[in-house]
């Protein structure tokens, strides 16, 4: 008996690859890899550039000299505010703050905005000098000005612009015997009185505000423990404020003078004769 078979199937033919096969996805090559890096590397190398011009163009605050260095800082670098950080060193004024110190007399400036800036220019520069804010607030409108020496008691000596090793003098120098006394020019409020400031010894500041102006008058090489007033002291013209000395940098005894105009120091002697009264 023969036994049937079983029908023979056609041998499996495995397919070929064809362009649409699925392969394998290749690691990201080291071209790529090296692309890559490169690319943060610049990204991180901006931001260092950044960060780095950020710091460097950080205010420097000068602190050698009645109105910051003898020039317009206590206008331009010292700004009022009442809203200065931790790490502030000066102060930005608002409206509000210049609406509620409103002058109490008349101005030379007569229209709001002028009389906004003069009050702001005379407590930029009381503040700049150290003086509280609050009390900066409060200088007085000067109605006169006087000598700030008694007549005969003085003789003048090196005056503004005299030659100084790397700079030019800035105030007017009267000459006078140790203890001779010294007034306040005109009226106005202290914004620094110290024992030694730097190479002008012994010195008082006083803010005031004369014909629409800020005026900062300065009273140096006065002698050891004769000052008269504090920081946040008002005075009256011709008020003893201390008496001449030979504190700092000086040859002999004399009262060192300085009058700043809106922040700018000025001659002395000029200003004087035209305002004295």
């Amino acid at each position: 008996m023969s036994v049937p078979l079983s029908p023979q199937l056609p041998p499996t033919i495995a397919p070929r690859p064809t362009s649409k096969t699925t392969r394998p996805v290749a690691p990201i090559s080291r071209v790529q890899s090296r692309r890559t890096k490169r690319h943060w590397a610049k990204v991180k190398a901006l931001g260092a550039t950044l960060a780095i011009g950020v710091m460097m163009t950080g205010a420097a605050f000068p602190g050698l000299n009645p109105l910051s260095d003898h020039t317009a800082a206590a206008s331009a670098a010292a700004a009022v505010s009442t809203t200065a950080d931790s790490d502030s060193q000066s102060y930005t004024a608002t409206d509000e703050i210049r609406a509620e110190i409103a002058p109490r007399g008349a101005f030379a400036a007569t229209t709001p905005e002028e009389i906004k800036e003069t009050r702001s220019r005379a407590v930029t520069a009381a503040v700049a000098a150290g003086m509280p804010l609050s009390s900066a607030m409060e200088i007085p409108l000067a109605d006169r000005v006087v000598m700030p020496m008694a007549d005969g008691t003085y003789s003048f000596t090196d005056g503004f612009g005299a030659s100084r090793p790397g700079r030019s003098h800035l105030g007017q120098d009267f000459a006078a015997p140790l203890g001779t006394p010294i007034n306040a020019a005109m009226k106005g409020c202290v914004s620094r009185s110290t024992e030694s400031f730097e190479g002008y010894g012994v010195t008082i500041q006083i803010e005031s505000i004369v014909d629409g102006k800020a005026v900062s008058t300065v009273y140096s090489h006065m002698t050891y423990g004769s000052r008269a007033v504090e920081v946040g002291d008002c005075v009256e013209a011709g008020q003893y404020i201390g008496d001449v000395g030979s504190t700092g940098y000086v040859f002999g005894s004399c009262l060192h003078f300085e009058v700043h105009l809106n922040a700018t120091p000025v001659d002395p002697l000029p200003w004087l004769t035209e305002n004295v009264t």
